[in-house]
């Protein structure tokens, strides 16, 4: 089978320039290389074929043989092989020179890519994030406040302003990567990058490390930080304040600090979203006439409530917009005082007397009781026939 004509491998015309055809085999590399292709069982041999002429495409003195003699340039010693008889471009060391070129677009989002000037070099290490947890109470959480937290983070060195140098002086280069932060090794087939050992990516070194800081740049401090918890702030609400976190390695930029907030339980109030929720006890003789209760409300103030004649244990009643302030706006929640029919205890020889009189009287005032024991009747009834 007859080789195609180079040319037409990488998608470009004759007349292209080096950077074309650089572009063009670049690209052709990314589309048909096998470990993007698995499902094609054709893409290893066309990304040989594209590396093949790629090879003597880039070459001037290669490229000006082919254009003249074609492949025959490279076939029976003509030359223009590099220097190998026979041709000199099907070599596992020439396949790999070419493959270098187009390494880091292959691989530059896996590992750190090179990213403009400085070659592969990190930027100067970024800030840890922190979490900070803090506790407010449920009166704090309707209300909102202004909290002053102490938290234990890292801070830049005032000896040396952060630059991990004694003096302030600047850092040098790094002579084992000459400021690049990665350093390369020829494997086989493939060329690897890998980080710097000497400088741990950052393309520089320190030769007279700061004595303060030990030439982090950073020190371990205590930051008293004022911190605004807006009103509606509920258990799970994250608070972030940028660039409050750790600082960054000599000179990096500082990380993010974020605060978690827990409400606290309340003795009264039980809180779902913007509702709250209060349970309160009445006397049997003010569930069964009826009457007037004073509640509680979680801005300090008191609302009454009126009771219906004959409520039971249970009962509901809102009152609208006293419950939590919407945390993102909104209208506030609502309050549902829920009713305890309480039972009385320790009754006096009196007390006890009259309930079994009004005990007496009442046969007719109890219609879930009547409903329950007819239901029983019929069941026992049901059971027996």
């Amino acid at each position: 089978m007859s080789k195609r004509d180079y040319y037409d491998v990488l998608g470009v015309s004759k007349g292209a320039s080096a950077d074309e055809i650089k572009k063009a085999y670049r690209k052709k590399a990314k589309e048909l290389h096998p470990d993007r292709n698995s499902d094609n069982p054709d893409a290893e041999a066309q990304f040989k074929e594209a590396n093949e002429a790629y090879e003597v495409l880039k070459d001037a003195d290669k490229k000006a043989a082919y254009d003249r003699f074609g492949h025959a340039a490279f076939e029976g010693g003509m030359g223009g092989g590099g220097g190998r008889p026979g041709g000199g471009f099907q070599g596992q060391g020439d396949f790999a020179s070419a493959f270098s070129d187009v390494f880091d677009d292959l691989f530059g989002d896996f590992m750190g890519g090179r990213g403009g000037p400085g070659g592969g070099r990190q930027r100067a290490a970024r800030g840890a994030d922190l979490r900070f947890n803090l506790r407010v109470t449920l009166e704090e959480a309707f209300s909102g406040l202004q909290k002053t937290i102490n938290v234990p983070t890292s801070v830049a060195c005032e000896a040396c302003d952060g630059s991990g140098a004694e003096g302030g002086a600047e850092p040098t280069t790094c002579p084992t990567c000459s400021g690049m932060g990665k350093v390369r090794a020829q494997q086989g087939f493939f060329t690897v990058e890998r980080t710097c050992p000497t400088c741990s990516g950052l393309g520089q070194i320190i030769q007279n490390p700061c004595k303060s800081c030990g030439g982090q740049g950073r020190v371990h401090k205590d930051r008293a930080l004022s911190v605004n918890i807006p009103a509606g702030v509920e258990t799970g609400t994250r608070i972030r304040l940028a660039g409050e976190g750790e600082a960054g390695m000599r000179g990096g930029p500082a990380g993010d600090l974020y605060i978690f907030i827990e409400v606290g339980p309340h003795k009264i109030f039980e809180r779902e979203g913007t509702n709250l929720f209060c349970r309160v006890p009445v006397s049997m003789a003010t569930a069964a006439l009826g009457g007037d209760i004073e509640v509680p409300t979680i801005d300090g103030g008191r609302s009454r409530v009126k009771i219906p004649s004959g409520s039971q244990s249970g009962r509901q009643m809102r009152l609208r917009g006293k419950g939590m302030p919407a945390l993102r706006g909104g209208p506030a929640g609502d309050m549902f005082i829920e009713l305890a029919v309480e039972t009385p205890v320790n009754l006096t020889s009196r007390q006890k007397e009259l309930l079994r009189e009004f005990e007496e009287l009442s046969e007719e005032n109890n219609p879930q009781s009547s409903s329950f024991f007819s239901s029983v009747k019929n069941f026992w009834d049901s059971m027996k026939g």
